[in-house]
C-alpha cells in the first residue's frame, strides 16, 4: 500500500462507499452500518433537499411522485453526482456517528482501483464535504484482500476478484502492494440492467430495478445448477400499457446476464496473462478468492474456475470484505495508504 504514513486517532472510521451499498466501520466496534447507496431528494425546492437515504430511499425507487427523485449517486464505481453523493454520505454518517466525532476522526475511504486522478479526488472531496476532516484512500482490491484474510504482506502471490455493484476488480498482491490489476465497469447493476433489457425484448414487459435484482438473487446464476426454477413477476405490458404477469426461468436470467459475467471472467484471464510467472505459480497453488456482493451470484466461482483452470472460492462475508479490510487497517497504529 503506497502513500504517506500517519498516526491514527482513537476514533477512526473506515467507509466503503460503493455503487450499491455504503458500509461504515468504527475502530473498536466493527461494522455499524450497511445501507444502500441511494438518496431521495425533493427536486422542486429551490435547493434540492434530501428527504431520505439508504434503505428508506431505496424502497422509493420507481415509486416517487414528480416532486421527489430517488437515485443512486454513484454509477459504474465512480461518483456520477458529486453534490448528491456528499449529501447522502453526510446523512448516512449522521445516523450512526455524531457530527463532532466524524469531524475529529480520521477516515479511510475505499475506492476502485484504476481511477483517474479526477475520479479519486472526487471521492476524497465528497468525504470532506460530508464533514470528515482527515481523509485517506485505500484501493478496494487491497482492502478486500485484507478483509478476506489473504497474506498480503508475505512474498507470495494472492489474487482477489472483487465484484461490486458498479465495477469488478481483479488484483494480484504480494509484499503489501498490488503487483498487477485490471478492472471492468461491470457488476451487479449491469446484470440488473441486462435482465430488464432481456425481459423487455423477449416478453414485451417493462420491469423495474428492484424486480430485476430480485430475479438475479432468487433464481439467477452464472452456471447451471441443480434445482433451477422459475419466478412469477409483474410489470407493464409494452403492447397495451396494462399490468401483466410473466414467468421467468433460471435459464432466461442466466442468458440475460451472460455477457456481463463473461466480461468479468475475461478480466480475470487478462490479469493472469500479465502476472509474473512466480506469482502465477503461487495463484495456481493457492487459488483465487471472490469478494463483493456479486460474488454471491450462483456459479460465478465455477465459471471462473472453468475458464482459468484454477480453484476459486468465495470469501466469508463477501459483501463486508472491503470495509472489514479497511477496518483492520484502523487497528494498527501506523498505516501506509494514499492520502
Amino acid at each position: 500500500m503506497k502513500g504517506c504514513t500517519y498516526m491514527l486517532f482513537a476514533r477512526d472510521i473506515a467507509i466503503d462507499l460503493g455503487t450499491a451499498s455504503t458500509l461504515v466501520y468504527v475502530k473498536g466496534k466493527g461494522i455499524i452500518m450497511n445501507e444502500p447507496s441511494v438518496v431521495a431528494v425533493d427536486i422542486k425546492s429551490e435547493t434540492p433537499k434530501v428527504v431520505a437515504v439508504g434503505g428508506e430511499a431505496k424502497v422509493m425507487i420507481g415509486r416517487t411522485p414528480g416532486s421527489i427523485a430517488a437515485k443512486k449517486p454513484l454509477k459504474d464505481g465512480v461518483i456520477a453526482d458529486y453534490e448528491m453523493t456528499a449529501d447522502m454520505l453526510k446523512a448516512l454518517i449522521a445516523k450512526v456517528v455524531s457530527g463532532s466525532l466524524f469531524t475529529r476522526a480520521r477516515v479511510i475511504l475505499t475506492v476502485p482501483s484504476g481511477l483517474t486522478e479526477v475520479e479519486s479526488r472526487a471521492f476524497h472531496n465528497a468525504a470532506r464535504s460530508a464533514g470528515a476532516r482527515y481523509v485517506s484512500i485505500i484501493e478496494e482490491p487491497m482492502a478486500s484482500a485484507i478483509g478476506a484474510g489473504l497474506p498480503v504482506s508475505e512474498p507470495v502471490g494472492s489474487m482477489v476478484v472483487n465484484v461490486g455493484g458498479g465495477t469488478s476488480e481483479v488484483a494480484v498482491i504480494s509484499l503489501g502492494d498490488i503487483v498487477t490489476s485490471n478492472s471492468v465497469r461491470v457488476g451487479g447493476d449491469a446484470m440488473d440492467e441486462a435482465i430488464i433489457a432481456y425481459i423487455r425484448k423477449k416478453h414485451q414487459l417493462l420491469i423495474g430495478e428492484r424486480t430485476a435484482e430480485e430475479l438475479k438473487i432468487k433464481i439467477g446464476s452464472a452456471y447451471p445448477y441443480d434445482g433451477e426454477g422459475a419466478m412469477d413477476i409483474k410489470g407493464r405490458n409494452l403492447v397495451d400499457g396494462l399490468p401483466k404477469n410473466a414467468e421467468i426461468t433460471s435459464d432466461e436470467v442466466r442468458t440475460a446476464i451472460a455477457d456481463a459475467v463473461n466480461q468479468i471472467a475475461d478480466t480475470v484471464c487478462e490479469t493472469l496473462e500479465k502476472t509474473p510467472p512466480e506469482l502465477a505459480s503461487d495463484i495456481m497453488d493457492r487459488g483465487i478468492v471472490l469478494t463483493g456482493g456479486g460474488a454471491l451470484l450462483r456459479g460465478l466461482d465455477k465459471l471462473i474456475s472453468d475458464r482459468t483452470k484454477i480453484d476459486v472460492r468465495v470469501s466469508d462475508k463477501p459483501r463486508e470484505c472491503t470495509v472489514i479490510g479497511a477496518g483492520r487497517c484502523l487497528e494498527v497504529s501506523v498505516l501506509n495508504i494514499n492520502r
